[in-house]
């Protein structure tokens, strides 16, 4: 058994506007083990960036985390004081953006905003603090760290600036990351070495990591277990191979079929038939309902999760069943 860092049941978090309630995240539960990474997927607007910021005390006003249990190494991250959140985050909890310049000050060196990051958490001298920041710069590839450390972000590319942000979150050796789409606007071969660095980082450090993204190929490529989120909830979750191989929620298949690989050459790529719910209008029952052409009078009720522990969707019809199998 893969020891959990974090737990998280019931997870929801809702942003009070004027005109309604935004169920943001609605209902959201994850584990995450010490080296192991968990691919969290879906549309945009599906919850999937709420669901990390609300996991690190980050939700600001009007949204608040309204209910659920948030464990990490059985500690609820939800009665925890301001003070020991800060204490967490950045060490024990680190999170990467998908904007670099989130994380980067552009006025700072890189060295001085990652000595300063050291120094926020371990009573070490600056020499000390320096050494940890160069080390932290090889760790992920970076070239010639004792000279780079010295340099501002602006002389940095797009690739190497995300580096900067994985070093600086890889700094106190955390137990968990939280990447929130880290390599979406890289290209394709930078994309790559990364994801090749964060693997090799996860298993050398045993620590654990959620990645969150719509891509399905840097999911499939990077990841051990999936949850697929669709209007604020967990609609699919399993093994990378068992989600990927035999999906049993209609949007997962959805999902797969949209991939250029998954279509034949010179055809129209598939796509699912319209567009998410917006926020403060999703239909009765299943959300998915209005796309789904497995769709009947039972899912205008709220599907209840089905399966095991390890192996679970949300739906009346699963791909697979007898209501879904389609004539030879």
């Amino acid at each position: 058994m893969t020891e959990a860092l974090l737990e998280v049941r019931g997870l929801r978090t809702w942003f009070e506007t004027p005109r309604g309630t935004v169920r943001a995240v609605d209902g959201v539960d994850l584990t995450v083990g010490r080296g192991e990474i968990l691919g969290l997927v879906g549309e945009s607007g599906s919850g999937k960036s709420i669901t990390g910021f609300s996991l690190l005390g980050l939700v600001d006003p009007p949204g608040r985390v309204i209910e659920g249990e948030i464990r990490f190494h059985g500690e609820d991250l939800r009665a925890a004081s301001p003070r020991r959140l800060r204490d967490l985050r950045g060490n024990r909890i680190a999170m990467i953006f998908q904007d670099p310049m989130m994380t980067l000050n552009p006025v700072l060196r890189i060295g001085t905003q990652m000595i300063e990051t050291v120094q926020a958490h371990a009573r070490v001298s600056k020499a000390e603090a320096r050494a940890m920041a160069r080390d932290a710069l090889g760790q992920v590839g970076i070239p010639h760290p004792d000279e780079r450390i010295d340099a501002y972000p602006h002389e940095f590319s797009g690739g190497m600036r995300q580096r900067v942000a994985i070093a600086i979150a890889l700094l106190h050796k955390p137990d968990l990351i939280i990447a929130d789409e880290p390599t979406t606007a890289l290209d394709v071969t930078i994309q790559s070495q990364i994801l090749s660095e964060m693997q090799a980082l996860t298993r050398d450090m045993g620590l654990g990591m959620i990645w969150i993204s719509h891509d399905l190929g840097v999911v499939g490529q990077l990841a051990h277990k999936m949850a697929v989120m669709y209007a604020g909830r967990i609609v699919e979750r399993g093994s990378v191979d068992e989600v990927l191989d035999t999906p049993r929620h209609p949007y997962t298949r959805g999902l797969i079929d949209s991939l250029p690989m998954e279509n034949d050459r010179g055809q129209p790529l598939r796509q699912i038939p319209g567009n998410a719910p917006p926020p403060l209008n999703r239909p009765e029952g299943c959300p998915f309902r209005p796309r789904c052409a497995h769709a009947t009078d039972a899912c205008l009720a709220e599907p209840e999760e089905t399966g095991t522990p390890d192996r679970a969707w949300r739906c009346f019809h699963p791909l697979g069943s007898r209501l879904t199998e389609v004539p030879a």
